[in-house]
């Protein structure tokens, strides 16, 4: 049961930094593009992309924190 616990772990960690990956891979795609079709509005967009990023961030150091959690709980 003990390896279960680490597998799950190991697996869902591995799904919240590829969920993170591609989520600020489509911000900063979206953001190249909309910055190339209005230069004039860089700096708005630039502010938009780094908070969203941050946020994605934050949500992806959640789900690490949880599936570390719940691999010492299978301890």
């Amino acid at each position: 049961m003990l390896a279960l616990g680490w597998l799950s772990a190991g697996i869902g960690a591995g799904l919240v930094v590829i969920g993170a990956g591609i989520g600020i891979g489509k911000l900063a795609g979206s953001a190249m593009e909309a910055m190339g079709r209005q230069p004039e509005a860089i700096a708005p967009i630039r502010t938009a992309m780094i908070i969203a990023a941050a946020l994605i961030e934050g949500v992806a150091f959640f789900g690490l924190v949880i599936c570390i959690l719940l691999s010492f709980k299978a301890v």
